[in-house]
Order: C-alpha cells, then structure tokens, then sequence
C-alpha cells in the first residue's frame, strides 16, 4: 500500500511531460541557447577586463615603490571603472529587453569608461613606441568595447527568436496533427451482378462495341463475369433500339 502511494506522490510530483516538437520545448530550445550567448559573452567581457588591470595598475603606479600606499591603490583604479561599465552594460540589457531609451548621461558614461580603459591599456605602448605592444593590448579593450555593444543586441534578438519560434510552431502544429489523422476508409460490400451491369450501362455510349474485355475496362469485373456482363448489356440496347 505504501510503495503505491509513493508512486502516487511522486508521479503528482513530477512535472508535466513537454512534446520533444511542441511550442514550448522549441521556445526552451532557444532560450537555452541565448541563456548560453549571453553566459559566454559576458565570460569574455570579465576577461578582457581582467586582462587590462595589470596596465592601468602600472599606469596608475607611475613607477612607486612595490608595495607603497601608491603602488597599492593602483589596483583599485581598473576594478573602479570595469565595475562602473558592467552596471551600465546590465542595466542595458534590461531596459533594451522592455524596449526603453536611456538618457545620453548612460551612453556617455559607458564610452568614457571604455575610453579610459584602452587609453590607459595602451599608454605604455605608445609611448615605447612599439606597434606589436599597442596591438596586443589594443585587442583586449576593443573586445571588450564590441562584446559590450553586441551583447545587448543579441540578447534582444533572441528573445525574439524565442517568441518566433513559440509562434511558428504553434501555427504548424494544428496542420500537423490535421495531416496525421488518418483518413476514413469507405468500406465497400461484395458487389454484385447488378450493380456490374449499372457501371457498364452507365459508361457505355452510341458507337461502343459491347465487348467482355470492354466491360472487364469499364466495371473492373473478373474475366469470368464479363461475358455475362457482355450479354446482358448487349441485349438491352438491342431491346432498347441502340438507346444508352
């Protein structure tokens, strides 16, 4: 009694079954998908900023003594400004999400950041002189910069797919299911020598020649029927006087 219960409680317990092919299953489909785009996407934006610290450190150190208060508050200068731009970035993906414009103070604030990142990145570099150092740590704050303008964008066009694909194969699904019923079969009795000869008057007209093989064409009977079938049709157009 009680393993029945059980069964029972954990059977109510589970959640509904969703159709491998139903609307739902295809909107989590993409979901799942633009869950991960935007996993990834800000994976690399927290690198690319991680990436950058060492150079605003050392920009921001401008040559202290290891370990001095200067040297020490350094690192506080990347981690201030990247923690700025990611609440920017957050914020506009929720409100691009609701189809609601930020004032231009929320643009400015995210360029001046990303600004300040690469020129303080690159410093160093340009200084030196040295083209493969400013390549090199000119990828980072660039990757960071595209990520961040795409990011929102991708996020929005997914969440679209999502609905798309939710409308899509709630439409297809109906004509599926309309195209797999299957259709009724007319159940046809034993027919008999009566309704033959109905087909064979039916098709026959002045100028035919009433013949077993014609009425085998004409009714689809046996070839054992047809001559009787042949007979008899050819008699009544005789009595009739040649009339179908």
């Amino acid at each position: 009694m009680s393993g029945s219960v059980g069964k029972g409680v954990a059977a109510f317990g589970r959640p509904p079954a969703v159709p491998a092919n139903g609307p739902d299953a295809v909107a989590l489909r993409v979901e799942q998908v633009r869950k991960q785009v935007d996993r990834l996407c800000w994976t690399g934006i927290t690198l690319g900023l991680a990436f950058t610290m060492t150079n605003v450190q050392h920009f921001a150190a401008a040559g202290a003594a290891v370990w001095s208060l200067p040297w020490l508050a350094a690192w506080l200068l990347d981690p201030t400004v990247s923690l700025v731009l990611v609440a920017i970035l957050r914020a506009e993906q929720l409100t691009a999400r609701y189809r609601i414009r930020t004032g231009p103070w929320v643009r400015r604030a995210k360029w001046f950041t990303l600004g300040a990142t690469y020129v303080m990145n690159t410093w160093a570099s340009f200084a030196a002189g040295s083209w493969s150092g400013i390549v090199l740590h000119s990828v980072p704050p660039l990757l960071v910069f595209t990520a961040a303008e795409a990011v929102t964008d991708l996020r929005d066009k997914l969440a679209e797919a999502a609905a798309a694909a939710f409308t899509e194969t709630t439409e297809e699904q109906p004509k599926a299911v309309e195209a797999a019923k299957p259709r009724p079969r007319v159940a046809r009795g034993r027919r008999l020598f009566s309704d033959f000869l109905a087909d064979a008057r039916e098709a026959w007209a002045p100028g035919i020649e009433v013949t077993p093989a014609w009425v085998r064409e004409a009714t689809g009977c046996s070839r054992g029927l047809s001559s009787r079938l042949a007979a008899a049709l050819a008699a009544e157009i005789a009595e009739s006087g040649g009339r179908p």
